[in-house]
């Protein structure tokens, strides 16, 4: 018995064939499944698009936040006051360097040399301090104007003494009183670097990843020319100079976006790891290297990679022919001695270029006077029980060099 409800249907929609209600509720069906479609898509678009990265460099800064407030809570539950503020220093001390104060040094009796070296343990608390910039100093060009141009307030050289340098106003010039301009293209550096690259039996400096060689040490880099045209190869130079309180090389090579520190050869290690480098650069840098017992050139070794370049310019002679052998031959004899107790072979001599390269062969040692303690001690070769590769700048140390040299020499 049917329904009142479904006669009433009936009355109002009429008889109908099995196929039509089955075509009818299809399409019912299709429809609602439309209608449900749309609705969905609607809501997901008015959802943004968030880029992953986006939501990992958020989820990193909620991370570290969260790690800064943790430690600052910590702090304050174990009472710990938070550090102190440091004052600007005065404006007599806008060149101060921490730790480099030739007149402490001179005063706690430090010498020969050593006086323009880093002595931390005389830094008194009244001298902790932010150090003002100059009074004339402007923020630096972006790279790579900067390799090029410099504002001539922020570095610490007079005009008097721009304008007495000869050697200066050959590669520098200003513009409009307030500009140093960089003349690379006049000072034959190119063809210095082209010159160490066809010694090493490479066709152009262009090529020097091919012999190893992608970092490169610069001992007193002047300007740094060398290191500006070895930036344009993508060959990392690093300056090292010692503190100068004026014409500071290491500032210039700053404001010129060259990477420089200060350090010398003096009593102490250079601020680097070992085997860092592939080639150690030195173009008339001053330093006597048969000196001290061969201590410099074994702080060099320490530095090189096993296969790195050790690259030495002599000074010019300005005499004769004759004469500039007999000083090339006076300064050969020493190095030679000493190049072949550190493993080294003269690969390549050019006038007064001289290029040497350290052994790769660990078993070379044994069969020098050197002592096996050295390389121990240095760890030239990762295999050697370990890398020695600390941040610590301890003493130089000779490490049981042996050299024929008279005792009267050393005093």
């Amino acid at each position: 018995m049917r329904s009142s409800w479904f006669n009433k249907l009936s009355i109002i929609i009429g008889h109908r064939s099995p196929v039509n209600w089955l075509l009818l509720c299809l399409i019912s069906l299709l429809l609602l499944i439309f209608v449900l479609g749309s609705s969905s898509s609607n809501i997901v678009d008015l959802a943004p698009h968030v880029p992953v990265s986006l939501i990992y460099t958020n989820y990193r800064k909620v991370k570290e936040q969260a790690a800064v407030d943790y430690l600052e809570l910590r702090s304050v539950a174990r009472g710990i006051s938070r550090q102190r503020e440091f004052d600007l220093c005065g404006k007599e001390r806008e060149n101060f360097v921490p730790c480099y104060n030739v007149s402490a040094n001179l005063v706690a009796g430090f010498k020969e040399g050593e006086e323009f070296d880093r002595h931390c343990e005389l830094l008194v608390e009244a001298e902790r301090c932010l150090v003002r910039p100059p009074t004339e100093y402007k923020i630096p060009f972006q790279w790579p104007t900067s390799r090029d141009v410099i504002w001539s307030g922020n570095v610490k050289i007079t005009r008097n003494q721009f304008l007495s340098s000869g050697s200066m106003t050959k590669r520098l010039m200003l513009l409009e009183e307030n500009q140093i301009a960089f003349r690379s293209e006049d000072d034959g550096v190119k063809d210095h670097s082209r010159q160490i690259a066809e010694m090493i039996g490479l066709g152009s400096d262009n090529e020097f990843p091919q012999a190893g060689v992608r970092t490169i040490l610069d001992i007193n880099c002047g300007f740094g020319s060398f290191a500006a045209h070895l930036a344009s190869l993508n060959i990392m130079t690093v300056c090292v100079a010692a503190y100068e309180a004026t014409g500071s090389q290491v500032q210039l090579l700053l404001e010129r976006g060259l990477p420089a520190v200060i350090g010398n050869f003096v009593a102490r290690e250079l601020p680097f790891p070992s085997l860092s480098y592939g080639i150690v650069h030195c173009a008339q840098c001053g330093i006597i290297w048969d000196g001290k017992v061969g201590i410099f050139l074994i702080e060099v070794d320490r530095v090189l990679k096993p296969g790195g370049y050790f690259v030495l310019t002599s000074t010019p002679s300005r005499s004769d022919g004759s004469s500039s052998k007999v000083k090339s031959r006076n300064m050969l004899n020493p190095m030679k001695e000493l190049a072949h107790q550190l493993c080294w072979t003269l690969l390549s001599q050019h006038d007064e270029l001289f290029i040497w390269q350290k052994t790769a062969d660990v078993n070379c040692y044994a069969s020098r006077s050197m002592l096996y303690h050295y390389a121990k001690n240095m760890m030239m070769f990762s295999h050697i029980i370990g890398l020695f590769n600390h941040a610590y700048v301890g003493p130089l140390a000779s490490a049981g060099l042996q050299y024929r040299t008279d005792p009267l020499d050393l005093i």
